[in-house]
C-alpha cells in the first residue's frame, strides 16, 4: 500500500487535500533532499478531515521549488482516501493515528514500512500535524520528556502535553527513533493554524542541533493526559433530542483547556442510573467514578480536572473518544 518517491509528482502543490488521491494511488512517502542530514520527518493526512498539515507543507515546499530545501525532507501523506471526503477515516479503515503498533491490517504493514525505512535512513526529528474538531488551543504533544523532546515541543507553543495512552499512535512510535511531536493546530477553517505549522516547519528545517540546556521551566506549561473518556458504541449520544441515552451540554467543546471545577455538568442521562461513560488510565483501567458522578439524571465531574479534544462532532466522538482527561505537571528536574 506505501509508494516511495524521491521527487514530488508534477503538479501535486496545486493540489488542496481532498483532490490529492488525482496524483496519489493512496499512502506516500517522499524523500526530498536538503544542504543538511538526516532528514525531518514530516506526517500528515492521517486523519483525512485535518489538512492543515498538507496546506503547511503545501506552502513551504512552494517557497523551495527553485532552490535546496535547508535539510532533507521525509514527508509522509497518509490517509488519501478520507481526505477526499473529507473523513476522519473511512468507516472500512482503520484510524491510521493508530496503527503505529503491530497489528493485523494492511495499514498497521505500512506504517510499519515507513518506520522500517525511517529507521534505516535516520531522522533529525519527527513532526505529526492534526486539527482540532473541538475549540482548542495550539498546543504539541510529546511522549518522553527527554530535553530534546521539550525542546522541539516548546517551538510551536508554550502548552505541551504528555501522553503515553492511547497506543498506536505515530509519534509514540517515532519517539524511539528520535525527539518526536505531536502538533495540534486548531479547527480545519482556520487559517492561523496553517500560517502557524509553515513557519514551525521552516524553523525545524533551519535547527543543526537542538540545545543541549534542559528546558526553562518559564518556556513552558505541561500537562499530563492521565485519562481517556469514551462513549460505548451501541448508546446514543448528541446534543439534542428525546431519544438519547446521553444528551450533552450544548457548548460542550468551550471547556477544553478550561480548569473545570468539581460538580461541572457534562450532561444528562435521561433513564440509565450508571455513569455511561467508559474512563481508562494509562494502565487501561477503568475509573469513570474517580473522575464522573450522577445526580439526578445529571452527568457531572466528581474532581476538578481539565478536558482537551471535546467535540460536538458525534462522528468523531464515536471514531475516536469523548475526550482527554488532563493535569498541570512539574517540569522535570524542577521542585
Amino acid at each position: 500500500m506505501l509508494t516511495i518517491r524521491h521527487e514530488l509528482p508534477k503538479g501535486l502543490l496545486d493540489l488542496e487535500a481532498h483532490e490529492l488521491y488525482k496524483k496519489l494511488e493512496g499512502p506516500t512517502l517522499f524523500h526530498l533532499e536538503g544542504r543538511r542530514k538526516p532528514p525531518l520527518f514530516v506526517s500528515v493526512l492521517l486523519h483525512g478531515n485535518e489538512p492543515v498539515g498538507w496546506e503547511a507543507v503545501r506552502s513551504l515546499l512552494g517557497q523551495y521549488q527553485n532552490r535546496p530545501l535547508p535539510r532533507a525532507l521525509s514527508l509522509f501523506v497518509g490517509n488519501i482516501a478520507a481526505a477526499r471526503y473529507r473523513l476522519r477515516r473511512l468507516d472500512s479503515q482503520p484510524d491510521h493515528n493508530r496503527i503505529w503498533t503491530p497489528g493485523p491490517t494492511q495499514e498497521h504493514a505500512m506504517a510499519a514500512q515507513v518506520y522500517e525505512e525511517m529507521s534505516k535512513s535516520g531522522l533529525f526529528a519527527s513532526i505529526d500535524i492534526h486539527n482540532n474538531t473541538g475549540l482548542n488551543p495550539h498546543y504539541a504533544c510529546v511522549n518522553k520528556l527527554a530535553s530534546p523532546f521539550l525542546h522541539l515541543a516548546a517551538l510551536f507553543s508554550r502548552t505541551v502535553i504528555y501522553f503515553v495512552r492511547p497506543q498506536g499512535v505515530q509519534s509514540l512510535s517515532f519517539a524511539e527513533l528520535g525527539p518526536a511531536v505531536t502538533l495540534e493546530c486548531g479547527q480545519p477553517d482556520c487559517p492561523q493554524g496553517v500560517t502557524h505549522a509553515r513557519e514551525y516547519l521552516t524553523a525545524c528545517l533551519h535547527l543543526a542541533e537542538f540545545p543541549s540546556h534542559s528546558i526553562a521551566k518559564r518556556d513552558i506549561e505541561l500537562f499530563h493526559t492521565v485519562a481517556v473518556v469514551r462513549i460505548p458504541s451501541e448508546l446514543r449520544v448528541g446534543f439534542h433530542g428525546e431519544d438519547l441515552d446521553l444528551r450533552l451540554v450544548d457548548d460542550l467543546d468551550q471547556l477544553n483547556f478550561q480548569e473545570l471545577p468539581a460538580n461541572t455538568l457534562l450532561g444528562w442521562q435521561p433513564s440509565d442510573p450508571n455513569i455511561l461513560l467508559t474512563v481508562t488510565d494509562e494502565q487501561d483501567l477503568e475509573i469513570s467514578e474517580r473522575y464522573f458522578y450522577l445526580e439526578d439524571n445529571e452527568l457531572r465531574t466528581r474532581r476538578p480536572v481539565m478536558p482537551s479534544m471535546l467535540t460536538r462532532d458525534v462522528r468523531v466522538i464515536r471514531q475516536d473518544c469523548l475526550c482527554y482527561l488532563m493535569e498541570r505537571m512539574q517540569l522535570p528536574g524542577t521542585p
